[in-house]
């Protein structure tokens, strides 16, 4: 099955002077990470992401779920990460 290509604006946003204003959030504009990404809209000269209002948090603790062109990394070693508290629970019932 063939993905379909949704495109996003924003219709009804307005610049005021805490930044641009879109169904009552205030937008930043994008991140220098998210550049790549269809979900960018441009609005006067700026970028923006429709998806999420503050970009630059999503792209804190790693990659942002959001975006279209990167992927997460597996950690180096290769493994997955595990709970302890049910790693415990695995091992004293022999797993």
């Amino acid at each position: 099955m063939a993905k379909k290509k949704v495109t996003v604006s924003l219709e009804g946003a307005v610049m005021t002077d805490a930044g641009l204003t879109y169904k009552g959030v205030i937008m930043e504009t994008i991140d220098e990470k998210c550049e790549g990404c269809e979900r960018i809209v441009s609005f006067e000269d700026k970028k923006y992401c429709p998806t999420y209002a503050q970009p630059a948090t999503k792209w804190s603790k790693g990659v942002c779920n959001f975006a279209t062109h990167a992927r997460a990394d597996v950690d180096k070693a290769g493994k997955v990460k595990v709970n302890p508290l049910k790693a415990s629970k695995r091992a004293a019932r022999g797993r």
